[in-house]
């Protein structure tokens, strides 16, 4: 059997890693991107966005898609409730578009990273099962299919149980103690408007104690819903999903005298509940620099989303080690250290940032903690 060889090789065709070759393809530096999934519409890209002018807006714009991407945003989608478990609004933003966080559909944004790339950058249906060393570095990648291939350069861009991390770490995902439900209300200004009214045309937060739901409005005039939960982990094993209505139930348990406009987020959801438990890599989790071999966005730092920083980092990763290894060229070790070098801090900041606020949303006393960090204090 030939085994291919690709001078550079990512691992994942995520954000992150369709950045870094979308900076790559600018600089005129080939790569080849391998995914699991047999195409691009293999699975749903989840929901809605928001991309921070300082990073992941920074990586559009070292791509040049940034002009591109403000095409698609969604108008109205910075808007913000804040509500408590009794319905009272405690705060209420509308979107006046000069905010430096605009909303757009992930499965938009992957679409326009897909699209700039030249044909043969993906190899669709590749699931990759390990990968080793062979020196001077370089490495070997097994393929699920029996297949492999070899890359002076492998990046792991395969998110949270990522097979490439244990070339760098062995530190594995735990959970962060908050589970999730996901729900879908279809239509929902014609369907279902109170609930719509209820979360707005952006961002909602309804929070108690322990608990909360988190939603936003979709492009599509859907709202997608987060029931959180600070649950053991194996909560969720508890609830049989196959059975909506069963689901439903169970969940709405853990939200007994919530008002009822917010029990309807899930009661009226449209389709199956899905569950999602949240874990997270350890805050400051970084590497000694091994050559060959490095990882980016949720393989190098898994985040709680509690910070709204998962997808921008990637994003910027992808971009700083692509302009990396251009303005290195010939020598990799100097680029995964000038890339390194840099994400970790900010990485790091924006773990802590992440874990803090989980704890914030979710106090004795909320919706007040996530009000005064609105405010800007600590409450």
């Amino acid at each position: 059997m030939t085994i291919l060889h690709h001078p550079v090789a990512v691992v994942g065709a995520g954000l992150g890693g369709l950045a870094l070759a979308r900076v790559l393809h600018v600089h005129g530096i080939e790569a080849a991107v391998f995914d699991a999934d047999a195409s691009p519409a293999a699975r749903t890209q989840g929901g809605m966005l928001d991309i921070h002018d300082d990073s992941g807006q920074e990586a559009l714009r070292a791509a040049g898609l940034h002009e591109a991407f403000l095409t698609r945003v969604h108008p109205g989608g910075q808007a913000l409730r804040v509500l408590g478990q009794d319905g009272t609004v405690h705060l209420e933003e509308s979107d006046d578009d000069t905010g430096g966080r605009p909303e757009i559909d992930r499965g938009e944004l992957r679409d326009l990273l897909l699209d700039s790339l030249p044909e043969g950058t993906l190899r669709w249906g590749a699931q990759v099962t390990g990968a080793r060393p062979l020196g001077d570095g370089r490495h070997e990648v097994a393929l699920a299919d029996g297949g492999a291939f070899t890359t002076g350069l492998l990046i792991g861009a395969d998110g949270a149980w990522s097979r490439v991390r244990h070339l760098l770490s062995p530190a594995r995902p735990a959970y962060t103690g908050v589970s999730f439900v996901e729900a879908d209300l279809l239509d929902a200004d014609a369907r279902q408007p109170e609930a719509a009214g209820v979360v707005g045309g952006g961002m909602l937060f309804a929070l108690g104690a322990g608990r909360g739901f988190l939603g936003h409005r979709e492009s599509d005039g859907s709202l997608h819903i987060y029931a959180a939960v600070q649950a053991p982990e194996d909560w969720l094993d508890g609830i049989d999903f196959t059975d909506a209505e069963a689901a439903k139930a169970a969940v709405l348990k853990e939200f007994d005298g919530w008002h009822e406009s917010l029990r309807a987020l899930v009661a009226e959801a449209d389709g199956a509940l899905v569950p999602r438990r949240i874990h997270a890599l350890p805050v400051g989790h970084r590497w000694a620099r091994t050559p060959g071999v490095t990882l980016l966005g949720d393989a190098a730092h898994l985040m709680s989303p509690f910070a709204g920083e998962g997808a921008n980092l990637a994003l910027l990763d992808g971009a700083e080690l692509g302009l990396a290894i251009a303005t290195h060229p010939g020598d990799t070790e100097a680029a995964l250290t000038a890339y390194e070098e840099r994400m970790f801090p900010r990485a790091e900041a924006s773990a802590a940032e992440s874990a803090r606020g989980g704890a914030t949303l979710f106090r004795a006393d909320a919706p007040h903690g996530l009000l005064a960090m609105f405010a800007g204090h600590d409450g």
